[in-house]
Parts: structure tokens; sequence; C-alpha cells
């Protein structure tokens, strides 16, 4: 069923509060606000997911990191100097900081569905403790979960310890990966795609239209015959092409390009700013839009309509969904 007017509008004004509520989510720092893309064990990713918004000092890529360096998700790892469970949680530091997790009326280190929300409860507190200290404030948090507080206060930063030092350096850089290898679209940018798409809302379809600067004539001609020469507006891929040049985001021209130069994310992984491609193979791609959450889509349909709302299954093909990645293409 296509969304009718009334519909429309009314998602048409979802769509700015859906962008400003990222830009809010992202605020000052590019790393906070964003999405897990760390490859995280699937057990684990939606503990993971959930827990790393605790504060703005997590993130899921920073939890999953930290989780990662400290167990390699081994929810029955344990240490020499007796660290337990999948956070390596000392038991005096579980004692005091350790919570029900998941509800089930008991607190267990060896369980992960307390550990993990542990483990970002703690990282709160701890930034708490050291704010105010010189430096970047995540380096001082995680420098604190491996040294103390206590040395983070005393050396005014990062304590110059070299297992710490390194210990910061391998979670930032580890935090800063996704599963593909390259960093992709932040919160931020996929909120200035969404302000920028919905923008051009009720802007024509042009075939071949549309440009990084915004809406230009087309060419000659669609599959069936329609020409853009006459006409000042988008095509599809025009659209998200516009949309992420005001997010920064440089993307090549046709949804099957575009696909090619995003990372595939799975279903319950998608967010408002995802890339959504129709066709029957990466080659074959015919048609993009611009997710905003709840199945609702941004897109410049067909010949003859506007740049408008559809619902995700707005085409029977859909292919997949992914990420704008900045100069990253994958070949198809």
């Amino acid at each position: 069923m296509r969304a009718s007017v009334a519909t429309t509008i009314g998602i048409g004004a979802i769509v700015a509060v859906v962008a400003a509520a990222l830009v809010q989510a992202a605020g000052d720092d590019p790393v906070m606000g964003a999405a897990l893309s760390l490859s995280i064990p699937a057990q684990y990713r939606s503990l993971v997911q959930d827990a790393g918004n605790t504060c703005p000092e997590v993130t899921p890529n920073l939890l999953g990191a930290l989780l990662t360096q400290e167990s390699g998700f081994n929810p029955k790892a344990s240490s020499p100097v007796g660290a337990e469970g999948v956070a390596q949680f000392m038991p005096s530091t579980w004692e005091n900081h350790g919570i029900d997790g998941n509800s089930d009326g008991k607190r267990d280190v060896w369980d992960p569905g307390d550990a993990i929300p542990s483990a970002a409860k703690y990282l709160c507190d701890i930034a708490k403790d050291v704010k105010g200290v010189p430096g970047n404030a995540q380096s001082n948090m995680l420098a604190a979960y491996n040294a103390g507080s206590g040395a983070v206060k005393k050396y005014g930063g990062v304590p110059p310890y070299k297992e710490t030092q390194n210990y910061v350096r391998s979670i930032s850089a580890l935090a800063g990966k996704t599963a593909g290898g390259g960093a992709t679209a932040t919160t931020n940018q996929a909120a200035a795609a969404i302000s920028a798409a919905s923008g051009m809302l009720g802007t024509p379809y042009s075939w071949g239209g549309g440009n990084p600067s915004g809406p230009s004539t087309g060419i000659c001609c669609s599959p069936n015959g329609h020409s853009g020469k006459k006409i000042a507006g988008f095509d599809c891929s025009g659209l998200t092409l516009y949309a992420y040049a005001k997010a920064g985001i440089s993307l090549p021209r046709t949804a099957a390009q575009q696909y090619a130069a995003s990372e595939p994310v799975k279903p319950g992984d998608v967010r408002p700013g995802d890339l959504v491609f129709y066709g029957a193979s990466p080659t074959s791609i015919h048609h993009v839009g611009i997710a905003i959450g709840g199945g609702w889509i941004i897109d410049a349909p067909r010949p003859g309509t506007n740049v408008r709302i559809d619902p995700m299954d707005t085409m029977t093909d859909l292919y997949a969904v992914a990420r704008p990645v900045p100069h990253h293409n994958r070949e198809i």
C-alpha cells in the first residue's frame, strides 16, 4: 500500500524529529552515539548495544572493544590474579559494582547478562570519578578501569604505565574498527543526510537528475522512455548522492555503485540514515532510499512522482540495507 498524502505529511514531520534526535544523541563528540559496528559474537550483540548506551562516555563499540580485550567474550575466563568472567571483574570490584543486569534475582559475575551491563555501569561510575581530569575523557576512563581512578588523578591523565598506555591505545583503536574493516557513516552524518533529504520532499522525480549541490535536470531516457532533460529534480540515487554529500560523504552516482560503496547491515542493526537497496543481485540493484526508522524510507520513487516518504516494502525485491563507507568500494 502506498503512503497516503496525510501519512506522508505526518511522516515528514517525523523525519525532522529523527534527524534532530540523532544529532542530539551524537553530541559534540563524533564517537558518541555511534551504533555498534564492531564484530561481536551474535549472542552478545544486543547486550553490548543496550549496555553501551548507559552514559555518554561509553559507546557500544568501546564496550565491545573492552570486552574483546579483557576476555575475547569468553564468559568462563579467569586470570592468574583472580579476575573473573567476560568482563574480568576482580571479586572485590564485583562485590561493589556488580548488578543484576538481567533481573533474574541474582548477581552472577559468570553470567554475561549481569557482567556486561555491570561493566558498562562501572565504566560510567569511573567516568564520573575522573571527570575534570585533563585529557581525553574516554582515555582517562579506560586508564582508570585498568589502573584505578587514583592513578589517573595523580598523574593528571593516563598514567605513565606501559601496560595502561597500551591498554588504552589498543581498546581505542579496536573501538574505531568495523566488521567490514572501514569506518561507516557516523550518527551525525546519518542525521545530516536525513535532514538534507527531508528538505527535498515534494521535489519532482527526474531521470538522471540530482547532484551533490541539489536538484538538476536529468537525461534521456529511462527504460520506459521517460526523459529528465526538462525536469529539475532527483532520481533515487541522485537524492541519496545529494543527501550524503551534505553529510560530508561522497557517494558514486548509481544505486548499484552506492551499494558497493557501503557495508551491509543485518536486519536487527538497521538504523536511520542507512541506505535501502532493491534488486535481485548487487549488479542489478535498481532503486535506493534512505531509512528513517519505523519501516519507512525517503526516496525518489519513479517518473511522474515527487520525493516522498514510502514504506520500506514499497517494492517487493528489497535486496539489502547498507551503511555508507567514506572512500571505500566493494567489487560487485
